[in-house]
Order: C-alpha cells, then sequence, then structure tokens
C-alpha cells in the first residue's frame, strides 16, 4: 500500500538561520543606502572642505571643529543650543510642511514677527489670568502667522501671483510693520532701545530648570510629533507627499491644489506665528525689534528643511546640526581665530552640494549635445526601428506628399 509523501518538518534550528540572515542583508543594505545617501556625502564633502579652509588659514581643523562641538554640546553650551534651537527647528518645520507638498514659503520673518507682536499685545492688554494670558497669546501668535499666510496663498490661487513672490514681497510690509509699532506706538516710555514694555508678572512661558530654556521647546517638539504622525499615519499625509512627487498626478486622482495650498500656507504660518510668540514670551519677555529676524531664524529653518527634503525626522536632525554650527561658531572664533561666517559658509555648501548632485552624476563622456541628439533621435523613431514624424514633420506635410506621388501617377 503506497503511502503520499509528506513534506517534513524543517528542524528546529534551521528556520533561524534564514530569518538571521535575511535580517543581516537587510540591515546592510539599510547601511549601504546611508552611506551613500546624498545628504550624507554633502555633509561630508563639506566638512572636508572646511578642514581644507582651516588649514589655509592656519588653524587646526581639529582644534576648530573640537570648538564647535565643545561650545554647542558642552556644559556651557547647551543651554543656547537648546534655546537657539527652539526657533530653528520651529521654522524648519514651519517651512518643511509647504515644501513637503511642492511649496516654498519665503515669507517666514514677516509670519515670525507678526505672531510675536500679537503675542506682545495680547499679553500687555488682555484682561486675563497670567496662564490665560499666556495661552491667549500663543494662540493669537498662531493666528496672525496663519492668517498672513493665507494671504500669500490667495494671491497665488487667486490672483496668479506665484508663491515664492507673494510670500517674499508681503514678508517686507509685516516686518516694517512691526518695527514702526515697536518704536512709535507701543515703545516702552523712557527705554532708548526699540522694545515694548515688559509683559506683566507672570505672563511668560516657564523656564526648564535654571537654564534660559523655556517650555517652548516642549511645544516645539510636541509640534515636530504631530507632524510627524500625519505625515506618516494620515491620508491628509499622504496627499501632501503626492502632491509634492507629482502634482499632475494629485490633481488627477483628485487632490484640490488650490485648497491644499490654503491649507499648507495656514499651517506653516501658525508654526512660524508660534515661534515668534515663544521669542516673545521668553527672556527677555517683551517685543524687541529686530530680535527675532536678526539671527535668521528663517532662513537656517529652510536651508534644514531642504537639506532634509521636508521629511519630518530628517528636519530635526538638520535643524539639530545647523544650530550645533551656529552656537559653535563663536566657540570656533575665539578658539581659532577663524571667523564664525566660516559656519554659515558651510551652511551653505551644503545645500549647493545637494542641489549640484544629479549633474555630477551625469555619465562622464556625454554632453548636453548628445543628450539632445539622443533625446531627438528616440522621438523620431519608434520601437520597432521606424521612423515617426519628428515634431517639425506635420501630419499636413505627409498628406501633401501623398496628393503630390498621385499627381504623378496620374500624369
Amino acid at each position: 500500500m503506497s503511502t503520499l509523501p509528506t513534506r517534513s518538518e524543517p528542524p528546529a534550528g534551521s528556520a533561524s538561520p534564514t530569518r538571521s540572515a535575511r535580517s543581516t542583508r537587510s540591515v546592510r543594505a539599510a547601511l549601504v543606502s546611508a552611506v551613500r545617501s546624498p545628504v550624507l556625502i554633502s555633509v561630508a564633502v563639506t566638512l572636508l572642505v572646511g578642514v581644507v579652509l582651516l588649514a589655509a588659514t592656519g588653524a587646526d581643523p581639529f582644534t576648530a571643529y573640537g570648538a564647535v562641538l565643545s561650545g554647542s554640546l558642552g556644559a556651557d553650551g547647551l543651554g543656547a543650543t537648546l534655546t537657539t534651537g527652539t526657533s530653528v527647528l520651529g521654522m524648519a518645520l514651519a517651512l518643511s510642511v509647504p515644501l513637503r507638498g511642492g511649496l516654498i514659503n519665503l515669507g517666514g520673518d514677516g509670519q515670525l514677527v507678526l505672531g510675536g507682536l500679537a503675542a506682545a499685545v495680547t499679553g500687555l492688554y488682555a484682561p486675563l489670568p497670567a496662564p490665560f494670558a499666556v495661552v491667549a497669546s500663543l494662540l493669537a501668535g498662531m493666528a496672525a502667522g496663519a492668517a498672513y499666510a493665507v494671504l500669500a496663498a490667495v494671491c497665488e490661487t487667486r490672483l496668479g501671483v506665484p508663491l515664492l513672490v507673494s510670500s517674499l514681497l508681503l514678508s517686507y510690509p509685516a516686518v516694517s510693520f512691526a518695527s514702526y509699532l515697536a518704536r512709535y506706538p507701543l515703545k516702552e516710555p523712557g527705554s532708548s532701545l526699540p522694545q515694548t514694555r515688559r509683559l506683566p508678572e507672570g505672563v511668560a512661558l516657564p523656564a526648564l530648570g535654571s537654564t534660559t530654556v523655556t517650555a517652548g521647546l516642549l511645544l516645539v517638539v510636541a509640534a515636530a510629533g504631530v507632524h510627524f504622525f500625519v505625515d506618516t499615519r494620515t491620508s491628509a499625509g499622504y496627499e501632501v507627499r503626492m502632491t509634492g512627487l507629482g502634482p499632475r498626478f494629485a490633481a488627477y486622482a483628485g487632490v484640490d491644489r488650490a485648497r491644499l495650498t490654503l491649507r499648507l500656507m495656514g499651517t506653516s504660518g501658525a508654526l512660524a506665528g508660534l515661534v515668534g510668540a515663544i521669542g516673545t514670551l521668553s527672556f527677555p519677555h517683551r517685543f524687541l525689534d529686530g530680535a527675532l529676524t536678526a539671527p535668521g531664524y528663517t532662513w537656517t529653518g529652510l536651508t534644514a528643511a531642504l537639506l532634509a527634503n521636508a521629511a519630518p525626522l530628517g528636519t530635526v536632525l538638520a535643524a539639530l546640526f545647523f544650530t550645533v554650527l551656529q552656537v559653535g561658531g563663536l566657540s570656533m572664533e575665539r578658539a581659532t581665530e577663524v571667523p564664525r561666517e566660516l559656519t554659515q559658509v558651510l551652511q551653505a555648501l551644503v545645500i549647493v552640494l545637494l542641489a549640484s548632485r544629479p549633474r555630477m552624476l551625469r555619465r562622464p563622456g556625454r554632453s548636453g549635445e548628445a543628450e539632445e541628439k539622443a533625446t531627438r533621435s528616440g522621438t523620431e523613431h519608434g520601437p520597432d526601428g521606424n521612423t515617426e514624424s519628428s515634431p517639425g514633420h506635420s501630419a499636413e506635410d505627409e498628406n501633401k506628399t501623398e496628393d503630390e506621388n498621385k499627381n504623378v501617377k496620374v500624369a
């Protein structure tokens, strides 16, 4: 009596090597992709260029980079790094939200100062207890920044003005308006500085320990967590990512681009206004003209968002990287007598290298004319090798040629 063959069970320890091999290969592939990442390559090349520049000035590169790290992450500089990082990370998040959907908001300065000014006015004149006044000031700053950002979006969706132009040009009137109010109507009596009066007692964000770091850092980190969740776990985040990758595909799928632009710009402006409100509710607890725009939080945040390609987690890491460079540049200047502006050069160089990556990866020996000829020949020949009509050879010309041939045969 024949018996059907049965599949024998694998030994107890035979499945684990397969799983471990797969996990090893996946980890190895992840490490290889990370090493080949254009962002990591750009940062590494930038640091090497910094070594060459430091050596050219006669400074020790290892001493300079050590001073950057100790001055920003050491015991004396960690508080300044966290304080500066609050504004840098906040603006990086604010500008990465529309950038994720293929939009660039260049009006961060205007939304930032309007948020700080709205928080100052609310904190000074709102007849509320101190804790409620703090919350009202934060909400007022977010509302002011969001409203002004939506105005730039309306200029694009309704008037046809490109968002790059509208957001950038609307920033200047906002900064000038805030400067006028700080210098004249809201100026502190008897002060020689263009600043408002100090906020009432208790109308301030609580400090974290004995440092200048406030609870604003927790608010920004919470905003980063919300941004990460929405981007990776919700359909709204999927729509934003698909719109950024392929606007035509997203429009064909039914995404309303105008409504999405208003929503992204409103969120971006709200985050920028929140950063401005945090700056006003922190030391020195008043609105000071130029205090929010002079450090360049907007452009550093935009650089971080561009470096991370607006990815939520990458934006946080890039903001931390640029904050370390910005804060540690002063320590490098003291240790090596190299101007701290070198750190700004390195920040710009990272983006330049990242933007020039497609051209650097072009195959050698293939010039632009050769590519154009190849493209042109590809359009003139079909998949089967037969000649097709070129862009300059229309169907009317083919009909005329056929008519002439017929006339010749008749004659």
